[in-house]
This record gives structure tokens, C-alpha cells and sequence, in this order.
């Protein structure tokens, strides 16, 4: 995006690139400081680890503000008042993501309280609770996402909507804003799986009860933190999505370039030198709008591929879950005395199956990620390519939260009716919410997070194909 801004002056469009480098640099090191600040009692419950954390979050987001407002000043960057209020919105759109993500996933909140008390009447409605409870949990973020481009977009443009280059650039600097404290969400995203394998040490070493409990409060936590993890990059993924379509944009007029075209025709019949054009006038050029077939085409592809994506991770995770349950099935009998523990299991056998199931069956996900963008920029050009990125990320950015929440939820209403309550641990609520947990687990796990990596990766192979597009582009049609 900052091609895109003051068009002509080198120096500030260097100060422009190298400011949310700046910024992303001195977020890590603040956010070390809310690392330390990070403390809880003996015996804390579950709010008040929550709390604690949210603790360290509030206050490196404090430094990085103020940290911002001094990095801008010092670059002397044209407007830097109000692209630096663009970083603060990026900060206040992560941080209500993480609350909105707690609130629905977290045991301590009604939502996955009534989602166990679901598994009362059996499995089926704790799935369709969890369902309905993952819709009703991408309302706040997709709100709050909303507000924060349009917040963003104005500020960094001066309130002047047709400003496009520094309204493009704030989106995109605010998504820097969200991720600056990167160093602490991801340390507590990367805490969930960890205090997850501590609870199943501590259960395959046969250690006392007192161990267990601790370790399951812990694990609880940890699917909330590492669903709020997911929310941030998937957040951000949505900010930095949009301004991924500039940077496609200024590969078009690289390709146009290289091809000899120095000049646009408008619609309209004026002609614009391609160095000198702006974000507008190629949308003008290309006709990127709504009511344009080839854009609408895009944009149900780009829709489509989020659902694809996630059903061929999902049947992934089928596969290799049945591959494994055979081989389980086939140890117990086989290896006699291992449910007597008299006998060990063939540990490597089955990770070795989950290895080379997860890497096999990535293969053609990945594949379509990749060519889907390269056919699409050739049959329908670059507009087609714009409605695919448009369409991939607003359907994948909603479905990736939707998931996320859901299988936190999931998890964690099993872990509220293990801590004794509905009956506790073997009952039939219980049973019930194994279940959903055995559900959720592809939905946070795999699908979810991965559509954060669809977005980046079709984002991505456009630009990079942005030549091939402009040369080769509506190729098909013209046969």
C-alpha cells in the first residue's frame, strides 16, 4: 500500500514501509515486558488466570501505543497523528476479539456452561448447541473487524474516502497494530497444546490425583488462550487480506509495465500514464465492480474455496483418525497385557501413522490453495482475481472464527462437567460432551486455523502470479 502513497517521493514512501517494521520490533520487546507482569495465586480459578493474563495483554498494548505515537513522530511520516489512532484501533480490535473469543469459549461464562448442561438430553443437541454457540461467536469480531477498517481507513486517509492509497495503508498498518503483541498472544497460544501434553504426562505416569486437577485447569485455559490466538490471526488476516489487494495491484502495474502498456484508456476515454496511476484509477481500468460478471464469478469461487478447503482438512482428519483406531484395535489384540499395563504399546506405530497421514493428505488442500488463483487470473483476468481474494476472505475469516470458537467451546464444556458438575466425570452428560469435545477437536485444531493460511497463500500466489495474469488473463474467453 505504500506504492500507493506520495506517489513520487521516495523518502516517505521508505518511511512508510519501514514504519510497521518499527513498530512490529519494538512490539516484541514490550510485549516481553507483559510476559513478566503475568501472575497468579496458588489455587487461582479459572477468571482469575484469565485475568491475570488479560493483565499482561492491557499492558503491553499500553507501552506499544505509546511507543507508536513516538516512532511516528520521529519519522516525521505525512499524517502521523492520525495513522498512528489507525494502530490504536488495530489494538482495540485484537483485544475485543480475545474478549469476545473468552467469553464464548471460556467455562466460566454462561455460553459453555449451557452448551454442557446441553448434554443432558444427549450428543446431538451438545453439536447443535456448539454450532449455534460458534454462529453467535462471530457476530463481536466480524463487528469489530467492520469498524476497524472503516476507523482505520479514515484516519489514515484524512477522512477523504477517495483517498484510497493512505486509506489502504492505515488497513494495513492497523493490522501491524493488532499483531504487536504478537509476543505475548502467541506464547499463550503456544501454552494451550503445552499444558495439554502436561495433563497427559502427568496421566501416562500414573501421578496423583491433586497433579491431574491442576494440569486440567491449566488445559482449560489453554483451549481458551489458544482459541483467542487463532481469533488474533485470523483478525488480522482480514486486515492484512485488504491490504494484500494493493500490493496485488501494484504486481498488475509492474506486469503492465513490462509489457509495454505505459498508458490507460479510461472507460470514460482519458488516458493516464500506468506509473502514475492510482488504486482507483486500475479498478476504473479493469472495471472492479459489483455489477461486472468476471468480479461476481470471483467472489463465488473465493467463497467456495474456504468451504472446500475446510471439508477436504475435515475428511483429512476422518482418514487419519480411522487409520489409527485400526491400528489401536489392532494392538489390544495383538499385544497382550497392555490394557493390564503389563505390556507396552507400539507408541512409534501410531505416531508415525498421524505423521504420514497429516502430510499425505495435505497434498491436494495445498494444491487447490495454489492453482486456484493461477486458473482463475487466466479465465477471468485480473478482476476475476480480485473477487476470488474478496470472496476467500470474507467467507474464510467468518467460517475460520465460527470453528475456532466452536470447537474451544466444545472442549471446554467437557472439562466443566469433569471438575464435578451435571454429574461429573462418567456420567451421561459427560458422555455426551466427550462427543462434542471429539468433534471440535478438527473443528480448532485443523480446519480453522488453516483458513488463516488460505487466505495468506491465495493472497500471495496472485501476487506472484500477477505477471501471468495481466499477459494470459481472460485467455479462455477469447477462444
Amino acid at each position: 500500500a505504500a506504492a500507493f502513497i506520495h506517489t513520487g517521493d521516495t523518502v516517505m514512501q521508505f518511511k512508510a514501509v519501514i514504519a510497521p517494521m518499527l513498530i512490529a520490533a519494538v512490539g516484541i520487546l514490550l510485549s516481553i515486558i507483559g510476559i513478566f507482569s503475568v501472575r497468579t495465586k496458588e489455587n487461582a480459578k479459572m477468571k482469575d488466570l484469565l485475568n491475570s493474563l488479560a493483565f499482561g495483554t492491557n499492558l503491553s498494548s499500553v507501552l506499544i501505543v505509546a511507543a507508536t505515537f513516538f516512532i511516528l513522530w520521529l519519522l516525521q511520516l505525512e499524517n502521523w497523528m492520525w495513522i498512528s489512532c489507525a494502530v490504536v484501533v488495530g489494538l482495540v480490535v485484537g483485544i475485543i476479539i480475545g474478549r469476545s473469543t473468552e467469553y464464548y469459549t471460556s467455562q466460566s461464562y454462561r455460553p459453555t456452561q449451557k452448551l454442557s448442561e446441553s448434554g443432558k438430553t444427549g450428543p446431538a443437541t451438545v453439536i447443535i448447541s456448539g454450532i449455534g454457540l460458534g454462529m453467535l461467536s462471530t457476530a463481536i469480531p466480524v463487528l469489530a473487524v467492520v469498524v476497524g477498517i472503516i476507523a482505520s481507513f479514515l484516519f489514515a486517509s484524512g477522512f477523504d474516502f477517495d483517498n484510497v492509497g493512505m486509506g489502504l495503508y492505515g488497513i494495513g498498518i492497523a493490522a501491524v497494530g493488532m499483531l504487536s503483541t504478537l509476543g505475548i498472544t502467541l506464547a499463550t497460544d503456544a501454552y494451550g497444546p503445552i499444558a495439554d501434553n502436561a495433563g497427559g504426562n502427568a496421566e501416562m505416569s500414573g501421578l496423583g490425583e491433586e497433579v491431574r486437577k491442576r494440569t486440567d485447569a491449566l488445559d482449560s485455559l489453554g483451549n481458551t488462550t489458544a482459541a483467542t490466538g487463532k481469533g488474533f490471526a485470523i483478525g488480522s488476516a482480514a486486515l492484512t487480506g485488504l491490504a494484500l489487494l494493493a500490493s496485488y495491484i501494484e504486481e498488475i502495474r509492474i506486469g503492465l509495465t513490462r509489457l509495454g502498456t505505459i498508458e490507460l484508456t479510461m472507460p470514460n476515454g482519458d488516458v493516464i500514464a500506468t506509473a502514475n496511476a492510482t488504486f482507483v484509477d486500475f479498478m476504473n481500468y479493469y472495471d472492479v465492480t459489483l455489477m461486472n460478471p468476471k468480479v461476481l464469478s470471483g467472489i463465488f469461487i473465493g467463497s467456495m474455496m474456504a468451504f472446500l478447503f475446510c471439508g477436504l482438512t475435515m475428511n483429512a482428519v476422518g482418514r487419519a483418525a480411522g487409520h489409527m483406531v485400526d491400528e489401536v484395535r489392532r494392538q489390544f489384540r495383538e499385544i497382550k497385557g497392555i490394557l493390564t499395563g503389563e505390556a507396552e504399546p507400539d507408541y512409534e506405530r501410531c505416531v508415525a501413522i498421524s505423521t504420514k497421514g497429516a502430510q499425505r493428505e495435505m497434498v491436494i488442500p495445498s494444491l487447490i490453495a495454489i492453482i486456484a488463483p493461477i486458473l482463475t487470473g487466466v479465465i477471468f483476468g485480473v478482476t476475476g482475481v480480485v473477487g476470488l481474494l474478496i470472496g476467500g476472505l470474507s467467507s474464510g475469516f467468518v467460517l475460520a472464527i465460527f470453528m475456532a470458537n466452536a470447537g474451544g467451546a466444545w472442549d471446554n464444556a467437557k472439562k466443566y462437567v469433569e471438575e464435578g458438575n451435571l454429574g461429573g466425570k462418567g456420567g451421561e452428560v459427560h458422555k455426551a460432551t466427550v462427543v462434542g469435545d471429539t468433534v471440535g477437536d478438527p473443528f480448532k485444531d485443523t480446519s480453522g486455523p488453516s483458513l488463516n493460511i488460505l487466505i495468506k497463500l491465495m493472497s500471495m500466489v496472485a501476487i506472484v502470479m500477477a505477471g501471468l495474469t495481466v499477459a494470459w488473463g481472460l485467455f479462455l474467453l477469447k477462444i
